[in-house]
This record gives structure tokens, C-alpha cells and sequence, in this order.
């Protein structure tokens, strides 16, 4: 239970010694409180504005500014099919927290049915072949159709699970609804633990969605940023925190 809030919440070191029982303040060694505590400082800060740090599949990639703070602007590649990823490199993820920034909008040659899709990829195997992932419909957040906005969040595993098989086989519970706006900063945290992942948005709280059965399992693989058809998609602060 203590690493899940360890991993969950990288708060000060002070606020969560008294979070803990009294019981277990007095009872835990100076060694144990310091392997315990170390579980939540492995963080790692990936510099986006570093192209040599992503292995691009299927996009063009860019260091830019949007709305006034630097970032990494994902757009697709115009030939070729297959997934939109930007692999961070030399990065293998199980377990712990993915925090980053993003803001996506369709783009100008966009179709009507794009939402400005954009959101991270984890666990993925090598080569890309198979991943979990949670992204968000930035054009969904504010719309007048109610049934639109509850699809505002949505978790897929990559390839057999698919939204539309999720959404026909499990209506509703692998996606939600989250405040957001297309081409608006939003904050994205996944929390990952074992076979249950958690999406937060914009800083909440308490998640907006909770799968509590991955399908790929207690896997382990890399991280992407990941932009869906038609999106222009940009992305910053992106911190891994992994688990020892």
C-alpha cells in the first residue's frame, strides 16, 4: 500500500513521514526509511527538445514553442501506415509514474472524425509490436453531445484491443470523462502497478479512469509519445518515475 502512494504521489519526504502511521514511524530503521523513500526519487526527466533521444515511427518531429513555452511538436509522416510513436530510447518501464504535458488539436488537412488525439504509450515490446496505452480526445472535453464528452479519455492495447472493440465489448469502462481543450496544455499522469493502470488529468486529484486488468499483463517495455489521424500534437515535461 505505501509504495502504491510512494509511487503515485512525489510529494516532500516530510509530509509523507507524517502520513504514515505512528506505529510504523517508530518502528521502521533509518536503512528501511531510506530504501522506502528511494522508491519514489527515481525519477528521470527526458529532455524532448533533444531529438536524439526518440526514435521516430511514422512522424516528423520539431522543437518549437507553443503558447509560449518551448516543446516537441509530432505531426504523422504524409506515406507510410502503422502507429504515430516517438520512442524515448534506452528507457525500460514496469512499473511506477509517467508525467507529461501535452496539447493536441487536429490539423489543418484533418477530417471532420479527428479529435486532436495525443497520449503516452507504455510497456511497449520491441519494435513497437505490442503496447498499452492511455490518450485523450482534446475536442470531446467541451463538446454540447454528452455521449462525446465521456469519450473524452480512453485507454487501448495495442493491436488487439483496439477503442472500438473496447467501447463494443465493455461499453464505457475503458473510457471517461475529463475537462480539457483542443489545442490546450494538459497534464497527463499514469500511475502503473502490476496489471492496473490509472489515468490523471490536469492535475487531479483522483484518477479519471482505472483499468484494473492490462491486457498485456505484468509486462515491461518503453515509452512513447503517441499522436492519433489528423492531430498536431505537442509535448513537454516528460518525467518517468520508475520503480526499483
Amino acid at each position: 500500500m505505501f509504495r502504491r502512494i510512494l509511487i503515485g504521489l512525489v510529494m516532500p519526504t516530510e509530509w509523507m513521514l507524517r502520513c504514515l502511521p505512528k506505529r510504523v514511524r517508530l518502528t521502521l530503521s533509518p536503512f528501511l526509511f531510506t530504501a522506502f523513500f528511494s522508491i519514489a526519487m527515481h525519477a528521470q526527466e527526458i529532455p524532448l527538445t533533444d531529438l536524439s533521444r526518440l526514435e521516430l515511427r511514422g512522424v516528423h518531429a520539431e522543437t518549437t514553442a507553443h503558447q509560449g513555452l518551448e516543446a516537441l511538436k509530432i505531426t504523422e509522416n504524409e506515406t507510410g501506415p502503422g502507429e504515430a510513436l516517438a520512442v524515448v530510447r534506452n528507457l525500460i518501464f514496469h512499473n511506477g509514474a509517467i508525467d507529461v504535458e501535452v496539447a493536441g488539436a487536429p490539423s489543418k488537412s484533418a477530417n471532420a472524425q479527428a479529435r486532436g488525439f495525443i497520449g503516452v504509450a507504455f510497456r511497449m515490446a520491441a519494435g513497437g509490436a505490442r503496447f498499452e496505452e492511455f490518450y485523450i480526445r482534446p475536442t470531446n472535453g467541451r463538446a454540447d453531445d454528452q455521449l462525446r464528452r465521456n469519450h473524452a479519455t480512453q485507454y487501448v492495447s495495442f493491436p488487439d484491443w483496439p477503442w472500438e472493440r473496447l467501447r463494443k465489448e465493455s461499453p464505457g469502462v475503458y473510457e471517461s470523462y475529463a475537462d480539457m481543450a483542443a489545442g490546450e496544455w494538459t497534464h497527463l499522469r499514469i500511475v502503473v502497478h502490476g496489471t492496473s493502470a490509472s489515468l490523471y488529468v490536469s492535475g487531479a486529484a483522483q484518477p479519471c479512469l482505472v483499468v484494473h486488468d492490462l491486457k498485456l499483463g505484468d509486462a515491461e517495455g518503453s515509452v512513447a509519445l503517441w499522436i492519433g489521424p489528423g492531430t498536431e500534437g505537442f509535448f513537454r515535461k516528460l518525467i518517468v518515475t520508475r520503480e526499483s
